[in-house]
């Protein structure tokens, strides 16, 4: 067990791919956490999905023990090749080399893209510093300014770091002027690194020490302790990731759920390292887990604060009895703000489709889903994501885990609608929203959206946003060549554009070559005109289809429908009529011609009105299937539409 003072609790954060885990791999290969043979790319991305992706999805703390003294012993280089003036990383430049004292330094590895932001808040509110990971060949992106705001609000310790100053195409000196001028910070406290060679990674073992505070928790205290992460396992339950603040927690004892108002027996608790090994106790200021035999996630609420019985007792006995232990701020829940539905292309393989979507919540607190019924596609679960991208991780994970073939409907984000009854409904799903008539007003989710792209492709991004209901806000310049623009944007341009089979982010980086990021935040609802576009198949409002759009753009939008859906759907045995309908008015419609079988195939010879006769019989059976029938898509079609439009 380690004393507050030697403890330091820290997490990296930074734009994706800038070198995170990178970075994390040679803290852990440095300090020796990991065996050499065991060591590879990532350590920490436990997916497969994360490896192939290159991406962090989720969080990943790791104890790790730090002795000074043996690092000029490592093969990693401390030097100042770069000749930064007024740098104090000169070669072998280490103040503890002498020093015979060991730290425990609790790393928590997060993820850059903007989806999983509320995993890097969570992190934050267990550490006392962050590391702020810059690649030296990007500069300042998107992603960079919001953790880096994330980690002010929390008022870290920050330890600026260039990375990848290796490569032929760095300008460390350019990006330290960056970081100066937009975060304030002097570049003579940057550290210039290269996470992948390990040049210089011992000086930031260095500074994680002087800089960051050892955590304030007292072990005398009652005890308190942030449940920041969990997940199921399916021997022991559910295990919590907790940050220790006050008092102690020990294998046998009795600990209270404040939120849950849950009490449980403690089986074991012990140290990410990163797997689990297990300890006598945990105690104010460090980081580790708690296995208690829950088996429901839902009962040890990420956000949540733990604490003893006997800490209550003690509490009561020494203070008012109207005085009660206080639980640490937590943060928000994740919520979210993208929907789309899942349908499995078998109707049976619907109950294996609800159970893997329950198996992924269980390691996945921010995923919800409820049942859902559609007229063409079946029984199905209407999903809550965190962005596209999340969407598309659980999608894979589906397909992968459980060779599940499925169908996703068109995402969508969520709208408070007004009736003119006074109601107030909540509408995440186009089928569910009310008719035209039944509406007093709609607002929709809006959005800060902050885009970092070099100067010379400001036209290009300012024309494709003005064609999305944006209103721009402001320019900042972060040097002479790259700049930030920001925007207030629908949600549901950026999540669902409305013209374009390609997603937002992808048209952007089509504009930019590639070269500009972008984050969004929500920031409120607005009003809008807002109104359900229906397509009607043959007269039949087919559901799957059925989008809320922007008024102004309904029409441009049911032309852009009706005339993909005449594309890919299957021609008929009979004429097929594709409207797309507001309300009860008609603004766009293509006609599928009928599927013609030639009935004369097997004439030989006669009178001509013989072949009028079975030409005559062939109308009068298609007009009778047109009345009684319906039209007929095969699933693989549908999944097919639904990525087109």
């Amino acid at each position: 067990m380690a004393g507050p003072s030697s403890i330091r609790n820290f997490c990296i954060i930074s734009h994706i791919d800038h070198g995170k885990s990178t970075l994390a791999d040679r803290f852990l290969e440095i300090t020796g956490t990991v065996e050499k043979t065991k060591m590879h790319e990532q350590y920490l991305d436990r997916m497969d999905l994360e490896r192939e992706r290159g991406i962090t999805i989720k969080m990943a703390p790791v104890r790790m023990v730090y002795r000074p003294a043996e690092i000029l012993n490592s093969k990693f280089e401390i030097t100042n090749k770069l000749q930064i003036p007024n740098s104090k990383y000169q070669t072998n430049n280490l103040e503890f080399k002498d020093s015979k004292f060991s730290y425990v330094l609790n790393l928590i590895d997060t993820p850059g893209h903007s989806d999983f932001s509320y995993e890097v808040s969570r992190a934050l509110a267990c550490c006392e510093g962050a590391i702020l990971v810059v690649d030296a060949t990007q500069g300042i992106q998107a992603q960079t300014l919001t953790n880096m705001r994330l980690a002010q609000d929390h008022r870290l310790v920050i330890i600026p770091v260039v990375n990848k100053i290796d490569l032929p195409s760095a300008q460390p000196q350019k990006v330290a002027k960056e970081i100066e001028r937009t975060f304030k910070i002097p570049s003579q406290e940057i550290i210039f690194i290269s996470a992948k060679t390990g040049q210089n990674v011992p000086s930031v073992l260095e500074e994680i020490v002087k800089k960051i505070p050892a955590p304030s928790g007292n072990k005398e205290k009652p005890t308190r302790a942030l449940i920041f992460d969990s997940y199921y396992d399916s021997y022991k339950g559910v295990i919590m990731f907790v940050r220790m603040f006050d008092g102690q927690i020990a294998q046998d004892d009795k600990v209270f759920l404040m939120a849950s108002k849950r009490v449980t027996k403690v089986l074991e608790v012990g140290y990410f390292t990163p797997d689990l090994v297990s300890a006598p106790v945990l105690s104010a200021g460090e980081i580790g887990y708690i296995i208690t035999g829950l088996k429901e996630v839902s009962e040890c609420r990420v956000g949540d604060t733990i604490t003893k019985i006997e800490s209550i007792q003690k509490f009561k006995n020494l203070l008012k009895p109207k005085v009660k232990i206080q639980p640490l701020p937590g943060y928000q829940e994740p919520q979210p703000v993208v929907f789309a539905s899942f349908f499995t292309t078998q109707d049976k393989d619907y109950n294996l489709l609800k159970s893997s979507l329950e198996k992924l919540k269980l390691n996945d607190y921010s995923l919800s889903f409820q049942p859902i019924s559609l007229c063409g596609l079946g029984r199905g679960l209407q999903c809550g994501f965190l962005g596209l991208l999340h969407l598309e991780i659980i999608k894979e994970r589906l397909m992968r885990e459980f060779g599940l073939e499925i169908i996703i409907s068109l995402p969508s984000v969520s709208y408070k609608v007004y009736k003119t009854n006074g109601e107030t409904l909540t509408i995440n799903q186009a089928s569910n929203f009310p008719d035209v008539s039944e509406i007093e007003s709609v607002e929709e989710p809006w959005a800060r959206l902050e885009i970092v792209t070099p100067l010379r492709y400001l036209g290009k991004i300012m024309e494709f946003l003005s064609s999305k209901r944006s209103l721009y806000k402001e320019t900042k310049y972060i040097n002479e060549n790259q700049i930030i623009l920001i925007y207030e944007i629908p949600l549901s341009e950026i999540v669902c554009p409305a013209l374009s089979s390609s997603p937002f982010y992808d048209q952007l980086k089509s504009i930019s070559s590639g070269y500009a990021s972008v984050d969004y935040k929500i920031i409120g609802f607005r009003k809008g005109h807002l109104l359900r576009l229906d397509i009607l198949l043959a007269g039949e409002r087919s559901e799957i289809f059925s989008r809320i759009v922007c008024r102004d753009e309904a029409y441009s939008i049911g032309r852009h429908l009706v005339k993909k859906l005449k594309e890919f759907i299957p021609r008929q045995m009979f004429p097929v009529k594709i409207q797309a309908a507001l309300g009860k008015r008609i603004i766009a419609a293509e006609t599928l011609s009928a599927l013609r079988k030639d009935v004369t195939a097997k004439l030989y010879g006669g009178d001509y009105t013989r072949k009028l006769k079975l030409l005559e019989k062939q109308k009068k059976g298609k007009k009778k299937m047109l009345q009684i029938g319906s039209v007929s898509i095969p699933p693989e079609t549908v999944f097919r539409l639904i990525k087109e439009i």
